[in-house]
C-alpha cells in the first residue's frame, strides 16, 4: 500500500475523530497520539526500504552521514526500536510528514480552539 494512501486515510480518521473530540480540552493526549502515530509511520517507511543498501542510500538521501547511515541500516534491532531512533526521526522529521500531507490531531484540535 502507498505512503500517499496511507496519509490520506489517517486523515480521514482525524478528520472524524476531531469532530468527535473537538471539544476534550486534553491537547497532551492529541500531542501522544500525535508521536505515535508519526512513529508508526516511520516504522512502515524502514519497513518499506527492506534491504541494507536501500536503507542506507535512502538515509544518505535524507542527509544521514554516511557511518551513521551504514551502523543502522545494517542494525539487527527491530522495525519499531529504528522508528524511535534518533536517526530516523532525523532522517523523517514532522515537517517531511507535513509536507506528505499528514493532518496531526494537536493542529485539528488547535484550529477549533482557537476560533
Amino acid at each position: 500500500m502507498a505512503m500517499e494512501y496511507r496519509i490520506m486515510r489517517l486523515n480521514q480518521y482525524v478528520r472524524g475523530w476531531m469532530g468527535y473530540f473537538r471539544l476534550a480540552d486534553t491537547p497532551r493526549k492529541f500531542r501522544d497520539l500525535d508521536e505515535w502515530f508519526r512513529r508508526r509511520l516511520r516504522q512502515i517507511r524502514w519497513k518499506e526500504w527492506k534491504r541494507v543498501r536501500t536503507k542506507v542510500a535512502n538515509l544518505r538521501a535524507l542527509g544521514i552521514r554516511a557511518d551513521l547511515a551504514w551502523q543502522w541500516g545494517m542494525s539487527s534491532r527491530g522495525y519499531w526500536r529504528i522508528a524511535g531512533s534518533p536517526v530516523l526521526t532525523r532522517a523523517l522529521p514532522n515537517r517531511y510528514w507535513d509536507r506528505q500531507g499528514l493532518i496531526t490531531f494537536h493542529h485539528a484540535w488547535a484550529r477549533f480552539h482557537t476560533t
